[in-house]
């Protein structure tokens, strides 16, 4: 008996307040992105870029679920798990920038952001690398009683890894509480999924380790909340591990530079006329959860703590030499 599920059917949903909350963090996302590759463009700050544009609403919808206190493992097509976790913007802008106060005092970059206060304790620029890394914070959890889930996000490609499949056996086997979110925007780098991939389904690839496995419109703010509770109070219960398979759409190239010509004209006007954030900011307004001038007022005070950040960050200083060895060897501690 399959246990690949396909979400939609189920009529409870989050409240409004929660939906809200989506949009805010979906909004932050989108603006801040659209900030960071501007500024990138214009020479202010040299750093690579992998945008999340059309991923945004899957990680809101993930990380409203998440406790700050839980673990999130992401991938350096991150910044939308980043910012749906809470890594504050002046020290995500500073990291960006490379500047001394950064998260990782400008050491380690957009790939590898680290912010143990808000959970994101990895960000990796090896595919599919954070997968077995979230089995590990997982079983720390599981012998320590603490209560926290840990979530790894990894595109539809990492799940061709040999580590992908290693970590699900072993997160069944001992039922981590791990959540395996799959975000499938249909291509890895420049090859569709269709060329890349055997099966129709990500999902299906849990059924073989026993896991608890679901497929959902990862666009769908409703459905995704859904999948992510369940997958939540499924880890945090004691349960075990869920494999989510997102699925998305890319709106921009592999990387920064990359025209996404690979991708079919029609397939990608079909996917924008879908835009999941324009299309939840239109819901909450017909359904009554929020009127134009709130949804507005929201969106301006984004740009005005975005540019606060972008400020900070360009006016602040680099690392100095005093930091190339430091956290790369071990120190002596003198009593």
């Amino acid at each position: 008996m399959s246990n690949v599920l396909n979400q939609g059917g189920a009529t409870d949903g989050p409240s409004h307040e929660t939906l809200l909350e989506i949009y805010r963090r979906a909004a932050l996302i989108r603006r801040c992105g659209a900030r960071f590759l501007a500024v990138i463009m214009s020479g202010r700050i040299a750093a690579p870029y992998y945008s999340p544009r059309g991923q945004e609403i899957l990680a809101a919808a993930m990380a409203v679920n998440l406790r700050p206190e839980d673990y999130a493992v992401t991938i350096y097509r991150g910044l939308h798990d980043h910012l749906a976790k809470g890594v504050p913007l002046k020290e995500l802008w500073a990291e960006y920038a490379g500047k001394a106060s950064g998260a990782c005092k400008g050491k380690g970059g957009p790939m590898h952001i680290t912010h143990p206060a808000s959970g994101v304790v990895v960000t990796t620029g090896i595919v599919g690398s954070g997968i077995p890394i979230a089995n590990g914070l997982a079983l720390a959890s599981q012998i320590r009683g603490d209560g926290r889930v840990t979530m790894t996000s990894f595109g539809d490609g990492a799940t061709n890894i040999g580590a992908f499949h290693e970590a699900l056996n072993l997160a069944s086997l001992w039922k981590l509480p791990v959540i395996f979110l799959c975000q499938n925007n249909l291509y890895s780098e420049h090859t569709s999924f269709a060329n890349g991939t055997a099966c129709a389904d990500i999902a299906t690839r849990g059924v073989s380790y026993n896991m608890h496995s679901v497929a959902v419109n990862g666009n769908d703010p409703v459905a995704m909340w859904r999948a992510a509770r369940d997958a939540v109070a499924r880890a945090r219960s004691g349960a075990g591990p869920t494999l989510i398979e997102a699925k998305t759409f890319r709106f921009e190239g592999h990387v920064l530079g990359d025209t996404g010509h690979y991708i079919p004209k029609e397939e990608y006007a079909a996917a924008l006329a879908r835009d999941p954030v324009p299309l939840l900011r239109a819901r909450l307004i017909e359904d009554g959860i929020a009127d134009e001038a709130a949804i507005a007022a929201m969106e301006q005070k984004i740009d005005a703590d975005i540019t606060e950040a972008q400020d900070f960050a360009l006016a602040e200083p680099y690392p100095g030499l005093d930091e190339l060895g430091r956290d790369v060897f071990a120190e002596e501690i003198t009593p």
